[in-house]
C-alpha cells in the first residue's frame, strides 16, 4: 500500500466535501427552508417580536433602577445625621456625669441650674431631629436594644430583668444608634 503525502490527502478530502455540498444543494428544500423561501417575512417578524421583548424588559429594568436608587437617596438623607449624632451621644454622656457632679455640689446652686436647662435644651434638640433615649431599668433584656455586661443576683427582680443601666443606649428614627449597656437579673441569690 503506497502513502499518499498529506496536500493530496486535503486535495481528495476537499473534493468529496464539495461533491457532497453539491448533492444537498440539488435536493429538495426541506420544511424550514421552505417557508424562510416562501415567507421571507416571518424571520423578520420573529427577530422583531424578540426585540420587543428585550426592549420591553430593558425599560422594565431601567424603572426598576429609578425606583430604587430614589429609595436608597431617600434613605441617604434620612439618616445623613446618624454619624454626627453617634459622636455627640458620647459628649451627651459626659455632660450628664458633669451633671451628677455638680448634683453633689448641691440642687440649689446656679451651676446644676444652668447645666439642667443645657441638659433639657439639648435634649429637646435631639429628640426633635429623631434621637429618642432607650429606657432600660425595670425592662426585660433585649438583645436587640441592649448589651449585657453582667449578671448580678436581685431578690427584687427576676432572672432576665435589666437592674441598671450602665450606658443609656439610643435610637435614631426607627434604627438603633447604639444599644443600652445594662446589668441584667440573674435571679434570686443561691
Amino acid at each position: 500500500m503506497k502513502k499518499s503525502p498529506v496536500p493530496e490527502q486535503n486535495k481528495q478530502m476537499k473534493q468529496g466535501a464539495s461533491a457532497t455540498s453539491m448533492s444537498s444543494s440539488a435536493a429538495p428544500a426541506t420544511g424550514a427552508e421552505q417557508t424562510e423561501a416562501e415567507d421571507p417575512t416571518a424571520g423578520l417578524q420573529a427577530d422583531l417580536d424578540r426585540f420587543r421583548d428585550l426592549a420591553l424588559r430593558s425599560q422594565a429594568d431601567f424603572e426598576n433602577y429609578k425606583k430604587r436608587s430614589a429609595r436608597e437617596k431617600e434613605e441617604a438623607i434620612k439618616y445623613a445625621n446618624s454619624s454626627l449624632l453617634e459622636r455627640l451621644v458620647g459628649i451627651i454622656d459626659n455632660f450628664e456625669l458633669g451633671l451628677e457632679a455638680a448634683k453633689e455640689q448641691g440642687k440649689h446652686s446656679p451651676i446644676y441650674s444652668g447645666m439642667v436647662l443645657v441638659q433639657k435644651q439639648l435634649n429637646d434638640l435631639l429628640a426633635e431631629n429623631g434621637l429618642q433615649p432607650i429606657e432600660a431599668e425595670g425592662k426585660t433584656f433585649d438583645p436587640n436594644l441592649h448589651e449585657a455586661i453582667t449578671h448580678e443576683p436581685s431578690d427584687q427582680f427576676p432572672e432576665g430583668i435589666v437592674l441598671r443601666q450602665a450606658r443609656r443606649g439610643y435610637r435614631f428614627k426607627d434604627r438603633l444608634l447604639r444599644p443600652s449597656r445594662v446589668i441584667v437579673s440573674s435571679g434570686p441569690a443561691k
